[in-house]
Order: structure tokens, then sequence, then C-alpha cells
């Protein structure tokens, strides 16, 4: 098991709040752990010298002089396994990534191979390191002289400002709010015990306090090391990100595209207390800390935020946010009806809501859900109600799902109720009997659909008997109402439906569901059916691919079992697996069910609809719900989160009778395909107090995106009662890379203040069938054997020979695509840099190795090429060699990448339509081969499949091309900006390169 990481575990308790304290411990010296290419490892103790020159340790066999590192000789400190070394495998698995870090030193780029004994002693010597090579010849002032720094002139002067006598001292208890106030979410305790301890280890003990104990206590409490060091490692000087180096971090770490100067001073005018700091355009530690923390640097990306999605397709593409038992605050059998209920519902972006309609005591309907509800609500008063609110969280349209249970009198009061209240929003235009599907969202905006029977069209009278579902039966068993009697032959229950309602149905007819089969040949679009729990758990089971198939063209709704008493959740990741659009939820019940369905409707605006993934709406496409690994055509990715620390932690419910110290713990879930349905948690703060530190990579492999959801739970280890502290409910498609914090919500779903993740986010392709950490440079080559995508035979020689054809082009494409992802790996390991860094890292990385020299051989990239080579003038060292040829082998499948993609991209859409023109003719054509049963249906598969291939082979290869126009514009990007590029001013225009990047059309 992993060592626990935690900053508190520094010698002596030692927080490294500064470049300062870091120079401190590193001129103590401590023990590391140090590795040789043998893969064996020695512990010798490192220290920095007293003129800061050198890294020197002991014992050594080498002469005292030559167990030494000078700083100027440094071109680098990577963090983690980042050489050949550390990744090798002998040693991959005998220490955490966090405990590595490696110093690249000399003309020959030797690295120096270190393992400390926890992430914190990392940060001091790493932190430390780039802050003395940042210097370069000239030698830094010794920790603690020279003039103030930027922050600690800034909290001089709040304390001024707080200092109304001005006799240089102000009241503890002033103090102690100042920082609150300049810290929201800090426990007044912690404050004062600072004080308490600074007051007597300086023995300077009273009721107020002097203005150079504030701002210490200020620096120890507010500066969080792990943004400290972010900022360090991004800083020119160590001390400040000035405008330059905070565009670099948000391009390079934190994923942003066009990014300017004016942006970044910005963000500095916004974020920066310091008035000096403002004007100069610098961003300290404060400032820094301040932008993570904001809405302007959400883990959410704010494109979601608003209606982002097409919403102009059919109304069987989408999700839509459905309730069930919308008006109960308490659980089914034994809640209470409120009207509250409802607008707490439609509040949410809620688009469905259920209203089961019985007859009132005083001639008008009511609702209400449970047997001994205290309370009934009118009729009248819900749809009052819902005319009010409907179309405040979101203009799409609303379905009123009604489950009729009262006499047909009472009815057709409801029906003039709906008609009068609801008025021009009621939708009642009859269906087209043209057309194959329903209206898209956008047709039906500020529209109120209303989902029930309908009189068949024979009937003329006022009244007249309809089938009706088991939704709703067992609650009419308790209330002892069931004076229906089952006809014999055990078919669907009847009941009595006035014409009034029965007019109000148009787009959302509810039918009885007899089989798949029936509904493909008979089935109206307009027509739609219910399924309980049970009845779509066992499709979604037994026959996954129909379920889906089904859904592509009709509604289906699936409602709870009636044994959930308690208005439990199902899990709505079981049915969206399968296109189930609507899946009533019990909104007043929280919970991992709730917070699913609520974190999945924030991605479109919080508006209720979300379209479903192409592979679920496409015609002909293949989908098996139930698929354990990737999907054909689909580009499956890895999710690499590091989880570092956590800020304000709450204690959990009901553990009044625990001390004040939570030991947390974060799980992190994906919910999704069952393929890609997974949970890994972090290692146990101990004794860490409200913001603990975790440090811990965890890694995910997800196979449909577009359908994954990433939930983060906190949970206490050492609780009493409730060991639950928050959770957040993201889609994977709603993420943003980089550093990012996570706003911690309640059980209920609701923000908890201050509370927070602070969490690392990259996402990169997948490569073959491997995980991203088994990738060593050893192991990746030669062994693996490349697997290529293949079209299936359908058993009817015209077809089969049309997807024959595409057997070569499918195999081209892997190459060209598999090519290029390879030579990637190899030259951004080489750089010391992980499969998630992105074109412009590496070549900034390879820049600054040689500007930290005075021998730096001549590198050069020449811009004035479409394909920039990286050229070398005179002798270089082995490492910088193999980089170049690495880039080299780079940039070569790029060009071959790009040069053949169309080509071939034109022969697997060739073949892909040539297979589209038989579809229309399938059924005549596999009649005259007299297939039948099995064999017709794996006739049917194998042609979706291959359609499915085809395809999403076809948008790989294109997403390919476009992402290799996009590496060589940071190539030629990052050249211009840090100096090694020459001819610049050849330099493509990013319009041009960024061009393919547009969506592919279905």
């Amino acid at each position: 098991k992993k060592k626990t990481v935690s900053f508190s575990t520094m010698p002596n308790d030692r927080k490294i709040n500064s470049t300062a304290a870091c120079i401190s411990f590193m001129l103590e010296g401590c023990e590391l752990k140090k590795v040789r290419s043998n893969s064996r490892m020695y512990s010798r103790f490192f220290v920095l010298d007293a003129d800061m020159r050198s890294v020197r340790w002991e014992p050594s066999k080498k002469d005292s002089e030559k167990a030494k590192i000078e700083i100027k000789t440094v071109k680098e400190v990577r963090v983690g396994k980042k050489t050949p070394v550390l990744r090798s495998n002998g040693l991959s698995d005998q220490f955490p990534d966090e405990c590595a870090f490696s110093i690249i030193y000399g003309d020959n780029y030797e690295s120096l191979d270190l393992v400390a004994s926890s992430a914190d002693v990392v940060s001091a010597w790493v932190m430390g390191l780039r802050y003395l090579v940042s210097y370069g010849k000239h030698t830094p002032e010794a920790p603690g002289t020279g003039h103030p720094s930027l922050r600690t002139s800034w909290i001089s002067s709040v304390f001024d400002l707080a200092d109304l006598e001005k006799s240089g001292r102000i009241p503890v208890s002033r103090a102690v709010q100042l920082i609150k106030a300049l810290n929201p979410g800090m426990k007044t305790s912690t404050i004062e015990l600072k004080f308490k301890e600074l007051q007597k280890a300086s023995e300077r003990p009273g009721a107020e306090v002097a203005c150079d104990l504030f701002v210490e206590a200020y620096c120890e409490l507010c500066t969080r090391p792990e943004i400290f060091f972010l900022l360090v490692q991004f800083s020119s000087n160590k001390e400040y990100l000035g405008l330059k180096d905070l565009l670099m971090f948000l391009e390079v770490e934190q994923g942003m595209e066009g990014v300017t100067e004016e942006k970044c001073l910005e963000i500095v005018s916004k974020y920066e207390p310091s008035k000096e700091g403002r004007e100069k355009g610098y961003l300290a530690i404060d400032g820094f800390t301040r932008y993570l923390l904001s809405a302007d640097c959400s883990i959410f990306d704010p494109q979601h935020r608003k209606v982002c999605q097409d919403m102009a397709q059919p109304l069987s593409h989408y999700y839509i946010s459905s309730a069930h038992s919308a008006c109960l605050l308490e659980d089914n059998f034994w809640g209470r009806s409120d009207i509250s209920g409802y607008i707490s519902a439609l509040g949410l972006g809620c688009r469905s809501i259920e209203l089961v309609l019985w007859d009132g005591p005083e001639g008008e309907p009511v609702v209400y859900t449970s047997p001994s509800a205290a309370s009934c609500v009118p009729f009248r008063a819900v749809v009052g109600l819902i005319d009010q609110h409907a179309f405040t969280a979101s203009a799409y349209p609303l379905i009123l799902c009604l489950v009729v249970r009262c006499s047909a009198p009472q009815q057709r009061l409801a029906a003039q109720c709906l008609r009068k209240t609801l008025g021009e929003k009621l939708y009642l235009e009859p269906p087209n009997p043209t057309a194959s599907y329903l209206p898209s969202p956008e047709q039906l905006k500020g529209r109120i659909l209303i989902k029930g029977k309908k009189l068949p069209p024979g009937c003329e009278d006022s009244e007249g008997e309809v089938s009706d579902e088991e939704e709703g039966w067992e609650l009419a068993r308790r209330l002892g109402q069931e004076d229906q009697e089952v006809p014999e032959g055990g078919g669907p229950r009847r009941v009595r439906l006035s014409r009034e309602l029965s007019e109000l149905v148009s787009l959302c007819q509810a039918i009885p569901f007899q089989d798949f089969e029936s509904s493909r040949r008979g089935q109206r679009y307009w027509e739609m059916c219910s399924f309980s729990e049970v009845e779509a758990g066992r499709f979604a089971n037994e026959c996954p691919a129909e379920l889906v198939s089904y859904n592509k063209r009709f509604l289906s709704r699936v409602y709870p079992s009636p044994m959930r008493i308690d208005a439990s959740n199902m899990n709505p990741q079981d049915f969206w697996k399968c296109g189930c659009q609507m899946v009533a939820m019990n909104y007043q019940t929280p919970g991992l069910m709730m917070d699913l369905n609520a974190g999945w409707f924030r991605q479109n605006g919080a508006c209720g609809y979300v379209l479903r993934p192409a592979i679920m709406r496409e015609e002909v496409s293949y989908f098996s719900a139930n698929a354990k690994d990737s999907l054909p055509g689909v580009p499956a990715q890895l999710l690499h989160l590091k989880v570092i620390s956590g800020q304000n932690l709450p204690k959990p419910k009901g553990s009044g009778a625990k001390g004040e110290v939570v030991e947390p713990y974060v799980c992190a879930e994906i919910h999704g395909i069952p393929a890609d349905c997974a949970e890994h948690r972090t290692k146990t703060a101990l004794q860490s107090g409200d913001n603990p530190v975790f440090d811990e990579s965890l890694e995910f492999q997800i196979n449909l995106p577009e359908l994954a959801v990433l939930r983060f739970v906190v949970l206490d280890d050492d609780y009493i009662g409730d060991e639950f502290i928050a959770q957040y409910t993201i889609p994977f498609e709603c993420l943003q890379p980089g550093y990012r914090h996570v706003p911690l919500q309640s059980l209920a779903g609701e923000p908890l203040p201050h509370a927070t993740l602070f969490v690392h986010v990259a996402i990169t392709d997948r490569r073959g069938g491997g995980k991203g950490h088994r990738r060593g440079l050893a192991g990746r080559r030669g062994r693996r054997v490349r697997e290529y995508t293949s079209t299936k035979a359908t058993g009817i020689k015209a077809i089969d020979e049309v997807f024959r054809t595409a057997t070569q082009p499918l195999r081209e494409a892997t190459d060209l695509r598999e090519n290029v992802q390879n030579a990637l790996v190899s030259f951004k390991e080489l750089c010391g840099l992980t499969p998630a860094a992105n074109m412009k890292q590496c070549i900034l990385t390879v820049a600054a190795w040689l500007l930290h020299s005075d021998s730096a051989p001549s590198v050069t990239l020449n811009l004035a090429e479409q394909y920039p080579p990286m050229e070398a003038q005179g002798p270089i060292p082995d490492l910088l060699r193999k980089v170049l040829t690495a880039y080299e082998t780079m940039i070569q499948t790029s060009r071959t990448l790009i040069e053949s993609a169309d080509a071939v991209y034109g022969k697997l859409i060739q073949a892909q339509q040539a297979g589209m023109d038989f579809h229309k003719e399938l059924h005549r054509i596999e009649a005259k081969e007299g297939l039948r049963g099995r064999k017709l249906q794996k006739a049917l598969e194998s042609f979706a499949w291959n359609i499915t291939v085809l395809k999403g082979q076809a948008d790989l290869l294109k997403h390919a091309k476009a992402e290799a126009l996009d590496n060589l514009w940071q190539i030629h990007n990052a050249g211009q900006s840090c100096g090694i590029g020459r001819n610049g001013s050849a330099s493509p225009e990013p319009s041009r390169m960024r061009a393919p990047l547009e969506p592919i059309p279905e």
C-alpha cells in the first residue's frame, strides 16, 4: 500500500509555503534514495551548499568534488517517473509516482534519479532547484534577506488599514476576523490557535498583535503548498506570475485556446489583491489561489452552462429529465402530497411530470400518490402551478404524463381545466401521418404535451373503454379503489375514458407494449410505451440491441417498481445505455441515483434535454449496451485524474460524538456502459484537519465518453454514524482539463460553501488496447500485435463483396493513426512528459534545455516549411539526438497521415454509402436468400456492424488529420514564442491549420 502523503509530514512539522522555506530545507539537507541505471537504489544524504551553487551527496566513492551537481549545469527538474531509469519495469511498483523526481544536468543531459520519502519532500527540492536554476549565474539572496515581497507589502497594507489607532498593533479578535474575511471558509478556532502559537513562540503574549506577527500568521495559514508549487513551476522569478507566465500556464496546462496578454491582464485585475500587482500585471500566490478557486477556472466547461447541443433532432433522440412522484416530499407510502414538489422539480429543469388523477371529494379531481397521504392536492391548483412555472428553467417542451384513475365526469372537468389554464401552451395539433419522426424540441419550444390514452378512431361516443397498463394499480390496490376486474384470459385492464381528455393527446399517445417485432411493423411514431423498471431491466439484459433500435424512433418511459415504497430510485444509467429517453425519478429522494440524474442533465444548459450519442441515433448502427470493451468507430479515451487536496471539508452528519478532525478519502466513480463502470479511491489523509492532501493519481478507460459520468465522493474513514462528507457529479463531456477545483455538494445536491477538491484532469486517446500507465519504452514496441478493425460477413454475396472493398482502406486508416500515435508518445516520453502533454509543451521543454546552458548546441526549427524540421548545428549529446530523431519520425508520420487521409477517407465513405444503398432492399434480399431466425438476426447485426465500423473509422481518420494539423500549428506557435524558430513569418495561419476541427456531419 502506498505511503500516506501529507504536507504535514515534513520534518519538524514544517509547512513549505515559500521558496525561502524550500531553500532553508535544502541547506539543512535530507536523505534521498539515488536510483542507478541497473535499477538498484542507494540511500544518500543530499544537501545544498551554503553558497547555493551546488547540490552534494554523501557517502560516495567519488571525490567530494565529483559527488555534486552545479546548479548552473541543471537543464531541467522533472517530477514523477519521467526518465527511462525510473520508468523501467523493475522499479515501477516500488514507489508512487509523486515520490520520484529527476535532475537533468550537464552537456550530455545526464539524469540524477531520486526517490523521496514523501511528495512534500519532493516539492521542497523541486521548488528550490527550479528557483535556483531560474537565476542562472546570479546568486539569489539568502532566505529571509532583501526587500519585502509583493505579498508581504500587500498584507502589511491590509494590517495598516485595520490599525485604526495607528499604534502598530491591532486586537487579536480583529486580526482573526481580518484573516477570516480574506479566506472565507477558514475556521475561527484555527486562526485563533495559530496566533496563540506564534505569540508563545515569539514570547509576545497579549490581546494585541503587531504587523510582523500578523504577516507571519497570514502566510502560514493562507498559503496552500500545492498551489505555491504550481506557481513556482510556471513563474519566471519564482515569486509571482507575469503576464507571459500566466499566458503559458493557461495555454499549456489549462488547455485554453486564443489566450492573449490582454485576457491575462483582465485576470490579474480581477483576482490580484495587491494594488502594485494589478498595476504591474503580476499575479502573486494569493491572486493565483483566488483565480484557481473562481468560477472562471471551474472544472465544469462553461460552454455547457447554456444550451450547446443540436436541438433540431427528433424528440426521440434526446434523454428527457423526468419525475415520478414529483408532488411527494417524503416516501411513497408515508409521504405527504405537497404542491412545492412540482415547483422544485420544474426549477431543476424537469421536462416530464407524472399526474395521477383521482376522484375528489367535492366533485373535482385531485392528485395524490400515496394511500396514507395527509392531504391531497386539487388538480386545478397543480395545473395553475404548472402554467406558472413550466418554462422558468427551460423553454423546451414539457410532457405531462396523465394516469387517469378518476370517473368520466371528473375527467371532463380535468380536460376543461387544462384547456382553460394552459391555453395556447397546449400542443393539440394532430400528428403528421406522412412524417417518420417526432418534431424536435426546437419546434416544440414553449409547448406542453399531454401523454395519455386516446379513444379508438371508430368511437363516436362521449366516452369509451381503453386498455390500461400496470402503472398506478399497485397504489389503487392499497387504496381499495380497484373495482375494475381483469378480463378473462388475462388481457389488459379496461378503463373508461372521456372524449374531452382523449382529444388533448396528440404526439404522446400511450399504448401497451406487445413485442419489438410488432412495434417495428405497426407502431406509429407518435405512439409511446411505458415500461416498469422490472420489464425494462429484463429487456436491457436479454435484448439490449432491440431496445436501442426501438428507441431510435419511439419514446419510451421507464417508471419505478411499485415495490419501492420508500421512494428509492433506480439507476438511470441502466436504461439510458439502451436509449430509454424518460427514466422517471423520485426527485424527493437524494442519493447516488439522483446525483447521476442531476449531474447528467447539467450538460446542456440544464434545459432538461440531452442529445443521445450518435451511435444510438443513426438509423443503421451497431451498438451493444452491454459491451465489455471499446465500440466500433468510437474512440476510447483515458482519463488521468490526480486528486491533490481538499479544502474546508465539513464533518459528516450525525458525527457529533467524534472529535473535530475527519480522516477523509476520495472515491472517484465512473458510471456509464458496463465496460466503463469503475471506481478508484485515494489513501486516507490521516489527522489532516479540514484541508487534507491526497496527491494521488487515478486512471480510467472510457469506451463511450458521451454516456459516461464522473462522480467524486468524499468519505470519512474514521466515522461514527454517517461516513458521507460530500459529492459532486459531472458528465465526462463537461470536464475541463488542467488544474481545477471541484465544488462539493451535500447529499441533497446543495452547494457546500467553500468546500472543494483540488484536482488535475488530463484526457488522452487510448492507444491500441493498453492502459496508459503500462506504456513503458521497453514494453511498448515489438510485443503488441496491431489490432485491425474489420468487417463481418453477412452471408449475402452481393453485400459482402461491397464491404470487402473496404478491407485495405481500413488497415491503412489504422496504420496512419497508430503510426502517428506511437511517434507522439515516444517524442513526449523523451521530452520527459506524459502522454497527456500537448505539442506546445514538448517544444517549450526542448527550448528550455537549450536556454539553460552557456555551451548549448544550436538547434532550430525551420518555420519556413509546412512540416518544420528541427535542425542541429555541430555535435549534440546523445539524449538530444534521440529527441531530434523522435521529432523527425513524428513529423514524417504526421505528414503521411495529412497527405493520405483524404483518399483513404473517400474509399471508406464510398464503401459505406454503397452498403447503405442495400439498406432499403435488405429485407427483400434476405427473403430471397432464404435467411430466417438466428441467421437472419446475425446478418442484420453484421450489416449494422459494418456500416458503423466504416463511418466510425472514417470519422476517426478525419479527426486524426485535424489533430495532426493542430500539432503543426502548435509547433509553429511554440517555435516563435520560445526563440528556437527561424523564418517564422511563414507560420501558417491558425484558422487555416484548425479548419478541419469542424464537427463531422452525421
